[in-house]
């Protein structure tokens, strides 16, 4: 589904992701694991076309991310880290834009929006202002956003920061029936315990390296995942 060919990010002379080559397949949950600075971020971001790299290829479906940005961002849906919300329109008007930006047909925006109001709990709230809402329905709200176009691929980074364990549940179970509909997820989380339930594999940078990259049954192998992170990014 995605391929990552030697990609390389530099600022100056400091290098934030490094020869990073590896794929992503169709339908898993894979995820991005590393402590601050890592290049978690920085990867999704070349990704996601926030950043050119310095060098390296991405593919999508075979399809060279350099000169098909177009279509590629058809396919491609992304939740950020931060909340990045218009505070001055409803949680419905939000979705509008949104819609509208991906120049979706008016009888189909409203579907799409319903639905996805009423998939994540959200349809009672439709004609409240974003500020009114809780830390947890607002990121149930980034990932609504997220789907507006019907992606193939959603990338997720840091999508439960923050919040209490109660509502992190409630997001994973979000996620696990993302991908029961065929999404691929691409997950970026400082939590050990969501790589461990969520990710089918995972691939643990440090430095802006690739240390490892394995099944999270491989990587564990009779041991925790946070004991394999700990001394792979010592």
């Amino acid at each position: 589904m995605i391929r990552l060919e030697n990609l390389t990010k530099k600022f100056g002379e400091f290098t934030a992701v490094n020869d990073l080559s590896f794929e992503i397949f169709r339908g898993e949950v894979f995820g991005l694991l590393g402590k601050n600075g890592a290049g978690k971020t920085t990867t999704i971001k070349m990704l996601t076309m926030q950043l050119k790299s310095t060098s390296g290829k991405i593919f999508f479906e075979n399809l060279n991310q350099a000169g098909n940005e177009l279509e590629i961002k058809k396919i491609i849906g992304l939740v950020p880290q931060h909340l990045n919300f218009d505070q001055d329109l409803t949680v419905a008007e939000n979705l509008e834009l949104h819609a509208r930006l991906h120049r979706l047909p008016k009888i189909e925006r409203k579907k799409i929006i319903d639905e996805l109001l009423n998939f994540v709990e959200l349809k009672s709230v439709e004609n409240d202002f974003i500020k009114k809402l809780s830390g947890g329905m607002k990121r149930r709200l980034l990932i609504v956003r997220a789907l507006i176009h019907h992606p193939k691929i959603l990338f997720l980074d840091e999508p439960t920061v923050a919040l209490d364990p109660q509502v992190r549940r409630k997001i994973w179970e979000l996620i696990q029936n993302l991908k029961s509909r065929g999404i691929t997820i691409v997950l970026t989380t400082h939590y050990i315990e969501e790589a461990e339930f969520l990710c089918d594999r995972a691939a643990i940078l440090n430095s802006g390296k690739l240390v490892a990259l394995d099944t999270i049954k491989n990587l564990c192998a009779g041991r925790s995942l946070e004991e394999i992170f700990i001394e792979l990014t010592k």
